[in-house]
């Protein structure tokens, strides 16, 4: 079993803050965490992707096999009552959320981590259930799902330091992902893997990790360009904050952080856009994502740039359509009352 240390500080983000800083050099763990320790409030932000979605079955929130819920590649993203497709517009605003949303930033603006370029984003492929499993080795094997995993060998890798890999068996209905991730021969190494039943509710073990800091999984909480044009986007989804607690609420399962002020946000923390801010100003994409997130919220998955939502890597994205979306405050937003921070 890790170490606490090494439990504690499986990752920071690379990219720049800025829009124009480009990804920066990989860190060594042991750097990354010495950073941490040293610098908590200079997290970069979560890198951007490469090549286009490779996406052979579409995503959809239409009916079907969801039943009214978001898929991928043809399976149902997780039972009905799973906390990612739970309506929580009617839910209490939590004690602290005044102060949560102060320490990320009431006057900062949200920000879609994805757009027209393909370096931006993080993509994701599927396969049959036919496709060969192939060896994977990890640096945090004691928290991953061990291999082997029916990557592709031409699978995409998301550019930047994250460097995930997101796979879906669409025959098993399996998700398949993996964190700073390099082929290997016949097979892959990676920081660190996970495997999701979509069709279960299971977490994974507390204190453990997956391809996201939170121990959650990556690709249910990607905005999918599918789904924005099908005019509905049916479950919660994926942002990062640039600090976060030494804490983490279920369905997170793993904390990143030495701090222990109690004003900054948990991973696994669910915000929502309010009831009372107005979109009428708003059409096309960005109402879509809009009206998401104030249905659906959206969870604190990482350490990153403070208020950046995530979306998958494909070029078709207009960015024109995306732009509005940083006129949003954090102010806009408020805090899901929350279960108890497991530490």
């Amino acid at each position: 079993m890790a170490n606490r240390a090494r439990r504690a500080f499986p990752r920071i983000r690379f990219r720049g803050i800025l829009d124009d800083v480009p990804p920066s050099t990989p860190r060594s763990r042991a750097q990354t965490a010495a950073l941490l320790l040293s610098a908590p409030t200079l997290r970069p932000a979560c890198g951007g992707s490469g090549g286009t979605s490779a996406n052979a079955t579409p995503s959809t929130a239409a009916s079907g096999p969801g039943g009214g819920r978001a898929t991928l590649a043809g399976c149902a993203v997780f039972p009905a009552d799973n906390p990612w497709n739970r309506d929580v517009s009617g839910d209490p605003v939590d004690a602290r959320s005044e102060a949560y949303i102060a320490s990320i930033g009431g006057g900062k603006f949200l920000h879609p981590d994805f757009g027209s370029d393909p370096t931006f984003g993080i993509p994701w492929t599927n396969v049959p259930g036919s496709q060969p499993r192939v060896p994977v080795s990890f640096d945090f094997d004691d928290e991953s799902d061990p291999g082997p995993y029916p990557i592709p060998p031409d699978a995409p890798i998301e550019a930047g330091g994250d460097q995930h890999v997101l796979v879906v068996d669409r025959d098993a209905c399996k998700l398949y992902e993996m964190f700073d991730s390099n082929r290997s021969g016949g097979g892959w190494h990676a920081g660190s893997g996970a495997v999701f039943d979509l069709r279960s509710n299971a977490l994974r073990p507390d204190g453990w990790t997956s391809a996201d800091a939170a121990g959650l999984p990556v690709l249910p909480g990607l905005v999918r360009r599918d789904e924005v044009l099908g005019g509905e986007i049916r479950h919660a989804l994926r942002f990062t904050v640039r600090r976060t607690q030494r804490g983490y609420i279920h369905p997170a399962t793993h904390f990143a952080s030495s701090d222990s002020d109690p004003s900054l946000p948990p991973m696994g923390l669910r915000l929502r856009l309010k009831s009372s801010y107005d979109l009428s100003r708003f059409s096309g994409p960005a109402r879509v994502i809009l009206v998401a997130l104030q249905r659906y919220g959206m969870f604190v998955a990482d350490n990153g740039s403070d208020w950046f939502i995530s979306g998958e890597t494909n070029t078709a994205w207009n960015d024109s359509d995306l732009e509005p979306l940083k006129t949003v405050p954090g102010s806009a937003f408020e805090v899901v009352k929350a279960d108890d921070i497991r530490r």
